[in-house]
């Protein structure tokens, strides 16, 4: 498959994804960005348009940054981590945005990893 047909396709499927949902500040949207050597999650109020939290295998605060990639066992860090950042500021409830990529693997291995901390989805 060509690299532009794949890049269109997963446009769509972000598209289509994006369309359906939306965070609120009861319920932000919990949007996760997979990079080829970095994971980002934040916690996004589309009302008012801000970011409540986020957490990053970058962010100082998280604990052994630099043996962290863009893998499986670094994504259950993540979802961890992000799940205790959205907890201390009284997110409890999630609407989670995959964006163009599928639910297997590393996404799979984040949601799974937040739910274990406690935010619901």
């Amino acid at each position: 498959m060509r690299t532009e047909k794949k890049h269109a396709l997963g446009q769509r499927r972000h598209w289509r994804v994006r369309r359906k949902i939306s965070g609120t500040k009861e319920r932000p949207r919990m949007a996760v960005c997979f990079t080829n050597k970095n994971i980002h999650v934040q916690f996004i109020d589309d009302i008012a348009r801000v970011t409540l939290a986020a957490a990053s295998t970058t962010s100082k605060a998280m604990p052994d940054r630099e043996k962290l990639a863009a893998n499986a066992a670094s994504a259950k860090l993540v979802g961890a981590f992000a799940a205790q950042a959205a907890l201390s500021k009284g997110i409890k409830q999630v609407v989670f945005d995959r964006a163009s990529a599928r639910y297997h693997g590393k996404v799979k291995a984040l949601a799974d990893a937040a739910r274990e901390a406690g935010l619901q989805f």
